[in-house]
């Protein structure tokens, strides 16, 4: 049984998202996560500058082409930000000097350095002005998934209509404490039924219970699995760095930032994800494998 991975940062010691990737580790991360059942994935890109995220963009793609083990395995990049919403819950991981408003100039440049393989854009609705860069995405074929987002119901109302088909990991990437009722979970499970939403399966992002509610409501038909995972995953406790990040992984294999204020990424992978989703919540092999592989093929078009 395969896996396709909608959002990987890094795994094994490789952060994708680092300024000097080295090819034979690359190729080496490539090989283990192939042997693992990964069949696809996209490398996700997160916020930071501009020129940060254009020449990390660039430099995978020159990798992809020269790397055929990342070739076969990345089907393309998952670009989480910069254009999201930046108060403090809400943005997560990501460094609030770099998040701005959307803007198709910057979007573009983005696309550029990508050079075709944009698959995927994640982007908070309040933060695209008259959703000028979802509806851009959206006619170039480019799944636009709303996250780190506190968008209002008329606003993502409003983003659904202009392109939006997706919402990244929900139950993350919103502050621990929100509003009783009217919050962007139940904005988002109110409008299930338009949505793929993807979620985190390793029992910290989300406690099982709640997963196991939110895939009751949501449906095995919308509903996708992600690892979200980072350079640590895959290399046990200790003391690590992600991006701007340094994080500490525990015993409990969970990466916190130093403070254990709050976590940094994941670091399950597809296999373990597939054993929660079985052991821990009870589906059935056959719904489980819809959720880490045929939902997210079938939601960004992927044979």
């Amino acid at each position: 049984m395969g896996f396709f991975d909608l959002q990987v940062n890094g795994y094994a010691g490789v952060d994708f998202n680092g300024d000097d990737l080295d090819p034979a580790r690359v190729d080496a991360v490539c090989a283990r996560l192939a042997s693992e059942g990964v069949e696809g994935m996209l490398v996700t890109i997160i916020t930071d500058s501009l020129p940060a995220m254009e020449a990390r963009l660039k430099s995978l793609v020159r990798l992809r082409a020269s790397i055929s083990s990342l070739r076969q395995i990345m089907r393309g990049f998952h670009i989480e930000g910069p254009f999201i919403n930046p108060a403090e819950g809400y943005r997560g991981a990501h460094p609030a000097d770099a998040i701005v408003k959307a803007d198709k100039s910057a979007m573009r440049r983005l696309l550029d350095a990508a050079d075709g393989l944009t698959r995927l854009v994640t982007l908070a609705p309040e933060q695209d002005p008259g959703l000028d860069v979802t509806r851009m995405l959206a006619e170039s074929d480019i799944v636009v998934s709303a996250g780190h987002t506190n968008a209002s119901m008329d606003e993502l109302r409003a983003a659904i209509d202009a392109g939006v088909t997706m919402f990244t990991h929900l139950g993350n990437g919103c502050p621990s404490n929100l509003p009783r009722h009217d919050n962007i979970l139940n904005r988002v499970l109110s409008l299930r039924e338009q949505l793929w939403i993807s979620f985190i399966a390793d029992g910290a992002h989300i406690p099982f219970f709640a997963l196991k509610n939110y895939l009751d409501m949501v449906g095995a038909d919308k509903s996708i699995v992600v690892t979200d995972a980072i350079s640590a995953a895959g290399l046990g406790p200790g003391s690590y760095r992600f991006g701007r990040w340094d994080l500490n992984i525990g015993e409990d294999g969970i990466a916190r930032s130093p403070d254990g204020s709050h976590l940094v990424g994941s670091t399950i992978t597809m296999a373990e994800s597939f054993r929660n989703l079985t052991r821990n919540l009870g589906l059935g092999e056959e719904t489980a494998r819809k959720l880490v592989d045929g939902n997210p093929r079938q939601a960004i078009a992927e044979p």
